[in-house]
């Protein structure tokens, strides 16, 4: 049997999973009757706040968030520029507030609620913050994924592929698995979003419904080309990242192409308004 054949069990299905989305997310944007894009309020407001005056996100959460390395948050700035060729007005996730979110242990509370958590967690907090100096979990294949709201950059679970000497037995799904014991094991109870086999950093979202829209007389509809237009630019995005970025047989990955979460820095135990990337941090865990 392969030395690999579980981690390449496992990626299957996380690629399983990211295909299968946006295969179905394409079908539900490319029909006759679409209802328009879905358009966050929240962040609308917060983005357009002379509108809005004294607006505040009132959504707390807590997070162990993995953030990407240097390398990574360049090749999303080259894939941003990319999209806004084709929808100018979209609101681009700022480089330094990139971040895959390893485990949310809850959201949409209020602050005080909040931090009664954080006093639960903090004593684990180092070890778990630190996890990843002795954890390695290695990341491949970057891939766009998206919908009616947002745009995401997923990677996958490594599976022995490149020419480096990373061991790749101990998988990002192995990671996942073990902050959520961590976590719970301080008498938390977790109450995530996020339970798909999932590896993503979400890079943008729409912010104004009228980004494919055309006019006819008086009156703006809804414009199938363009939307065509842009999902054609997702997929032209994606057929190039994996000419240019995914691991080919003997030649080492391309920077960016490969992500081995906490180099660089270990997690980021975060509390906060975080949805779109703010927040402040509790604890950073040293990267390797």
């Amino acid at each position: 049997m392969d030395a690999y054949y579980v981690q390449a069990q496992l990626q299957l299905r996380y690629n399983k999973h990211r295909t299968i989305r946006n295969e179905q997310q394409k079908a539900r944007l490319l029909v006759s009757d679409f209802p328009g894009l879905s358009v966050d309020p929240i962040l609308f407001q917060l983005v357009n706040a002379q509108h809005f005056p004294g607006f505040e996100d009132p959504r707390y959460c807590l997070v162990f968030w993995a953030r990407p390395t240097d390398a990574v948050r360049q090749l999303v700035n080259i894939i941003q520029q990319k999209l806004c060729e084709v929808v100018p007005d979209l609101w681009l996730m700022p480089l330094q507030c990139l971040h895959m979110t390893t485990l949310e242990i809850t959201h949409s509370l209020t602050a005080p609620e909040i931090e009664a958590l954080v006093h639960t967690i903090l004593p684990k907090s180092e070890e778990i913050t630190n996890y990843t100096r002795s954890h390695q979990a290695r990341l491949v294949k970057p891939m766009l994924s998206y919908d009616a709201s947002a745009i995401a950059i997923s990677f996958l679970p490594a599976a022995g592929e490149g020419t480096g000497d990373h061991n790749d037995t101990y998988t990002y799904h192995h990671l996942r698995r073990d902050v959520y014991n961590l976590s719970s094991s301080t008498g938390v109870e977790i109450t995530s979003r996020y339970t798909v086999p999932s590896s993503h950093l979400t890079i943008a979202r729409f912010i104004e419904k009228n980004s494919f829209v055309r006019k006819e007389g008086e009156n703006l509809v809804h414009d199938p080309a363009k939307l065509r237009t842009f999902i054609d630019k997702i997929e032209g995005v994606n057929e190039w990242l994996k000419a240019s970025y995914w691991p080919k047989d003997g030649r080492t990955v391309p920077a960016g192409g490969e992500w081995i979460v906490g180099q660089e820095q270990g997690f980021d135990f975060r509390k906060g308004t975080l949805w779109y990337g703010g927040g402040e941090t509790i604890r950073l865990g040293k990267g390797f």
